[in-house]
C-alpha cells in the first residue's frame, strides 16, 4: 500500500496553505472535500457551525483520499487524526490532493 506524500507534521512544506488553514480551517476542509467530489460549501459550513459533524465529513473526505491513492488506514484513524490534529490533517489531505493534481485551495491561490 502507498503512503502519504507528506507526513502529518509536514505542514510547513507549503506555508501559504498552512497559513490559510490556520486562519480559516473551514475553507481548507471545504476545498479538500471538493477535491474528492463532495460539496465544498456543505463541508466547510458544517466544519465551522457543527464541529463534530464537520470532523465526520472531513474524515470521510480523508478516507476517499486514502482510497484513491492506495494509502493504508481506517476511517476510525481518520476521525482521530481530525479530532486531535485537525490543522495538520487538513494540510496533509490538501497536500496529497495537490500532488495528485486535484483542485485544492493551494492551487487556486497560486493562480491568483
Amino acid at each position: 500500500m502507498g503512503e502519504w506524500t507528506y507526513g502529518l507534521c509536514g505542514c510547513f512544506s507549503d506555508c501559504t496553505l498552512c497559513l490559510i488553514t490556520y486562519i480559516a480551517p473551514c475553507y481548507t476542509a471545504g476545498k479538500n472535500a471538493e477535491g474528492v467530489g463532495d460539496s465544498c460549501m456543505k463541508v466547510g459550513a458544517c466544519y465551522y457551525i457543527f464541529p463534530i459533524f464537520g470532523i465526520y465529513l472531513v474524515a470521510k473526505a480523508r478516507e476517499k483520499i486514502r482510497e484513491q491513492h492506495g494509502i493504508e488506514g481506517s476511517f476510525g484513524m481518520d476521525c482521530l487524526m481530525h479530532l486531535f490534529c485537525p490543522l495538520c490533517a487538513l494540510v496533509q489531505d490538501a497536500n496529497q490532493l495537490k500532488q495528485s493534481g486535484q483542485a485544492t485551495q493551494a492551487e487556486s491561490m497560486a493562480r491568483e
